[in-house]
């Protein structure tokens, strides 16, 4: 059980601060010109990370531990930084659009266009078979894939009006 609280105590601490990153993020590229596109469905995302994670904190913590899957969360939450670190003051949670600068082409980007969605696909499928939890992991799998699409078209929407221009 202890095991299985350091694992979720980890998992929200990060996302505290990666949206304090990001918060921090978007308002800098904001004070330089960027503009926010598609703000609407951004609640909604929000609403579902945290539900994911209340479900997780809820069914959990007596589970037993897959120590695959944990080998895998750990991997993927490697993949998670290097998608930051690639993006750095660019990465943020909300689709900001900087005009005029260069799309990001190193790290995954050079092989992926989307890679920080592929880490999330990931994270919300694997975190919960952690703790073998697959009803969660499917659930919360499929509600994902609804925005990402919406999220997708929307960004990449925004990525070629700001080429555009």
């Amino acid at each position: 059980m202890t095991l299985n609280l350091i694992i979720l105590a980890l998992v929200t601490l990060g996302r505290l601060a990666e949206l304090r990153l990001a918060k921090r993020n978007t308002a800098r590229l904001l004070a330089r010109g960027a503009r926010e596109h598609a703000a609407g469905h951004y609640p909604l995302i929000v609403a579902l990370h945290l539900l994911w994670l209340a479900s997780l904190w809820w069914l959990a913590p007596r589970q037993p531990i897959d120590g695959f899957w944990l080998g895998l969360f750990v991997l993927i939450e490697i993949s998670r930084i290097w998608v930051l670190t690639s993006l750095g003051p660019r990465w943020t949670t909300r689709i900001i659009v900087l005009p005029g600068a260069p799309l990001v082409r190193r790290g995954p980007y050079r092989f992926v266009n989307h890679p920080n969605y592929a880490v999330v696909v990931a994270e919300i499928a694997v975190l919960p078979l952690v703790f073998g939890l697959w009803r969660v992991a499917l659930v919360f799998s499929a509600l994902n894939a609804i925005l990402l699409w919406l999220r997708i078209r929307e960004e990449n929407r925004a990525l070629s009006a700001c080429r555009l221009q």
